[in-house]
């Protein structure tokens, strides 16, 4: 698992193989991810990743935070509640060189408090697949404060999605057995 593009570019992170089924961790591949952040910088959302506060929810490795960050975000917020992802993304922070850029929050991502800090304007959803725990996590991200209005929320399941209404959905695309959507605060 490598940095696709930007400063970081090139960097491999930690090693997780195929992933940890125990831990509920499934990278998102090099390959989707390069997609994905081609879909977001196609003009279609204007520029969502440069200079934005992100938050990344069921943070797994960090891939998807570290390579906004390296592709210009101003600062990343991991969440995560398992030990052994938790261990990835303060390895793959520091392999990056960016704990200035970053901050990792212990927590179950259904379970945010209040946010007490500035709003993310964009947000990476990538929960275990086929558990329904992102329309949790999303729900309460939005009753606590975390997401900025117009916010662009890119959410990872295997299966179709029941966004909360204070959400629209703006692109989604299937990538082998993961559809990324696309979706707006």
């Amino acid at each position: 698992m490598r940095i696709v593009a930007g400063r970081f570019k090139g960097r491999a992170l930690a090693a997780l193989g195929k992933g940890d089924p125990a831990a509920h961790l499934r990278p998102t591949t090099d390959r989707t991810r390069e997609s994905l952040f081609n879909m977001l910088a196609g003009g279609r959302f204007g520029d969502p990743v440069t200079d934005a506060r992100v938050l990344d929810l069921f943070a797994g490795t960090g891939a998807l935070g570290l390579e906004a960050l390296s592709r210009g975000a101003a600062h990343v917020t991991f969440v995560d509640d398992g030990r052994k992802a938790l261990g990835l993304i303060r390895q793959n922070i520091a392999l990056c060189g960016a704990e200035a850029d970053t901050k990792v929050i212990k927590r179950d991502a259904r379970r945010l408090p209040r946010n007490e800090d500035a709003v993310f304007d964009l947000v990476f959803l990538d929960p275990p697949y086929g558990k329904a725990l992102g329309e949790q996590a999303i729900t309460q991200a939005l009753n606590t404060g975390w997401i900025a209005e117009n916010a662009l929320i890119v959410w990872e399941e295997s299966a179709a999605i029941t966004p909360p209404d204070e959400l629209s959905l703006l692109d989604s695309r299937r990538f082998g057995d993961t559809v990324i959507s696309i979706l707006q605060h």
